[in-house]
C-alpha cells in the first residue's frame, strides 16, 4: 500500500513540475502563479504547496532533473573514453543537447538566475545539490582521464571546469543560431585550448605558474 502511495506521490510531483515548466515557458516565470500551476496540473493549491513550497522550489526541481538527464547522457562514453579532451568535449556537448528543449525557457528565466542574491542562482546555497552534482561530473572527467597533468591542478580542475561550463551556459542562453551551432563551435575551439594548458601544467618550466594560479584560486575562493 505504501509503495502504491509513493508511486502516486511521485507521479503527482512530476505532473506539477511538467506543468510548471510549460507555464514558465509560455507565460514567463514572473507571470506564472502557484495557483495557475495547480489549476493546470489538476491539483488543489494546497496540494501544490505540499510538494513545492514556492515557484523557486520548482526551479530547483528543474535543476535536479536537468542534472540527472545530463549525468545519464554522459555515463556511457565516460565509462570508456580516456582522453581528457574527448571526455570534456563530450560532457559539454551532451549538456547542450539535453538542455535544448529548455532553451526558450532559459532565455526568459536567465535574468533571475543571473542575480547574485537570488536563490535560483547556480551559485546560491539553495542550488548547492545541483551544483555539487554537476561538479561531480567534471570530477569524473578528470579522474577518468589518463592524460598527464599537474597533481595539484588535478584536484582543483573539476570546479574550474564547472566554472568554464557556466560561461558556456551564458553563451548558450544568448545563442540564436540554428540548433545552437555557435555554442557547439565554442566547445570545439575552447576544449583544445583547455587541453593544451592542462597538458602543459606538469612540465617543469610551468609548475611555478601552475602553483601561482592555484594559489590565486584559493585566495579568491576564500
Amino acid at each position: 500500500m505504501s509503495e502504491a502511495r509513493n508511486r502516486g506521490s511521485e507521479s503527482t510531483r512530476e505532473v506539477i513540475v511538467e506543468t510548471a515548466l510549460r507555464l514558465f515557458r509560455e507565460r514567463g516565470f514572473d507571470a506564472t502563479t502557484m495557483r495557475a500551476i495547480a489549476a493546470e496540473a489538476g491539483v488543489s493549491v494546497g496540494n501544490a504547496y505540499y510538494y513545492f513550497e514556492s515557484k523557486e522550489a520548482l526551479i530547483q526541481a528543474y535543476y535536479d532533473r536537468a542534472q540527472a538527464e545530463h549525468e545519464a547522457a554522459c555515463r556511457e562514453f565516460l565509462a570508456t573514453e580516456t582522453s581528457f579532451a574527448a571526455r570534456l568535449s563530450g560532457v559539454l556537448r551532451e549538456w547542450v543537447r539535453v538542455s535544448e528543449p529548455y532553451h526558450e525557457f532559459a532565455v526568459k528565466f536567465f535574468k533571475h538566475a543571473a542575480e547574485p542574491t537570488n536563490p535560483l542562482s547556480p551559485f546560491s546555497k539553495q542550488s548547492s545539490p545541483a551544483r555539487e552534482a554537476s561538479i561531480a561530473i567534471y570530477r569524473q572527467v578528470v579522474e577518468g582521464s589518463r592524460d598527464r597533468m599537474n597533481a595539484e591542478l588535478r584536484e582543483e580542475l573539476p570546479e574550474l571546469l564547472w566554472l568554464l561550463s557556466m560561461g558556456m551556459v551564458l553563451f548558450w542562453v544568448h545563442d540564436t543560431s540554428p540548433g545552437c551551432a555557435r555554442t557547439y563551435r565554442l566547445i570545439e575551439v575552447t576544449v583544445p585550448l583547455v587541453d593544451r594548458l592542462v597538458g602543459l601544467s606538469h612540465l617543469p618550466g610551468l609548475r611555478g605558474i601552475t602553483k601561482d594560479f592555484i594559489a590565486a584560486v584559493h585566495e579568491l575562493r576564500a
